[in-house]
């Protein structure tokens, strides 16, 4: 398993895909997602966005084309929060238990891709 700091570095080093991954909610996700979600087994994580996507929570225009998505793990628990703007919270979802390597990550969700805020 690498460090923190060996996936922070090369999550930095993604900058635009080449190739976007299909995921089974038929949402899409770029290179730097997939590196993310195998280096961390994270695939719960992109389970977790791509499930708040529904009529519902898309009926706010805000969300429809840009979304912000934070996790934070603090003592082996997560908080998953998704913005429409900076600091402009739309959700908040309890993760009671995660082995998630990182204390923060930053991901955008642009239309139906989900990508690093490098890879935008």
């Amino acid at each position: 398993m690498k460090t923190p700091q060996q996936i922070t570095t090369e999550l930095n080093q993604f900058t635009g895909s080449t190739t976007l991954y299909k995921h089974w909610l038929g949402l899409k996700y770029t290179d730097g997602i997939k590196y993310l979600a195998d280096a961390t087994n994270c695939y719960w994580l992109l389970d977790a966005i791509f499930s708040h996507q529904t009529k519902q929570f898309l009926s706010n225009p805000n969300l429809r084309e840009f979304q912000i998505w934070h996790l934070r793990v603090e003592n082996n628990s997560g908080i998953l929060v998704c913005e429409w703007d900076t600091n402009q919270e739309v959700l908040r979802q309890e993760i009671e238990y995660t082995n998630f390597p990182l204390s923060h990550i930053k991901l955008y969700l642009v239309e139906t891709t989900l990508m690093l805020p490098s890879e935008y």
